[in-house]
């Protein structure tokens, strides 16, 4: 604790290039960024994949497979490739890091609908698109919400590699303190991560509450 009052305590890292303000406002953009790029290309094909089923297997099994990438290594093998001119050495593992959960959700949400439900929409003359988009994806929502919830942990969590590129965010604190032993700014560092991800799990909690309907919420 005593670490911690010393690092928040300290005007030195509050200012400056270098200071929490900075560090923090980078490691958000890497975050919102590639949840954003990740979003934009999970949720279309979840929802595609699972209105239609089609290609349904190969995705799930290609998303699980994903789990297993490691961030760290794809992070060195997109340096080598592209070199560290630019933010995509990051961007990239962080993508596929956070695509997984989002289209698997995605997926499961659309398909876990009730089918009677289905059946009553298309019933009603409601058209493919109209069944999906007024139907299903209102009752997934929830699923498609906790997707991005995990996705946003596990982005802001392992943002921290970008310190190893010698990009911003708060991977530097960490790292910085490592190396030259100042285990205050590392474990200010850590504890600034932590909150983050607490604070982005706390924010889709409050946003499933707004957006999902109190009549899904009862049924999920």
């Amino acid at each position: 604790m005593n670490w911690l009052i010393d690092f928040f305590s300290n005007p030195a890292n509050w200012s400056g290039p270098g200071g929490i303000p900075v560090r923090l406002l980078e490691h958000l953009e890497f975050s919102v960024v590639a949840l954003l790029m990740a979003a934009a290309v999970a949720i279309p094909l979840g929802l595609w994949v699972g209105h239609t089923g089609r290609g349904s297997l190969v995705v799930v099994v290609s998303a699980n497979a994903a789990r297993a990438l490691p961030t760290l290594g794809i992070l060195v093998l997109v340096v080598l490739i592209i070199g560290v001119g630019s933010t995509w050495p990051v961007l990239i593992p962080l993508v596929l890091l956070a695509v997984p959960p989002i289209l698997v959700n995605t997926y499961e949400g659309v398909r876990g609908v009730d089918p009677d439900l289905r059946d009553a929409a298309y019933g009603m003359g409601l058209r493919g698109p109209q069944v999906l988009f007024k139907v299903l994806v209102p009752v997934a929502l929830p699923l498609i919400l906790l997707g991005m919830r995990l996705a946003a942990i596990q982005v802001v969590a392992t943002a921290t590699v970008a310190a190893y590129v010698g990009l911003g965010g708060l991977g530097r604190f960490i790292m910085d303190g490592l190396a030259t032993k100042n285990y205050t700014i590392t474990i200010g560092g850590a504890f600034l991560v932590v909150v983050l991800a607490l604070a982005a799990q706390a924010g889709f909690t409050l946003l499933s509450r707004v957006a999902v309907s109190p009549g899904v919420r009862q049924f999920r």
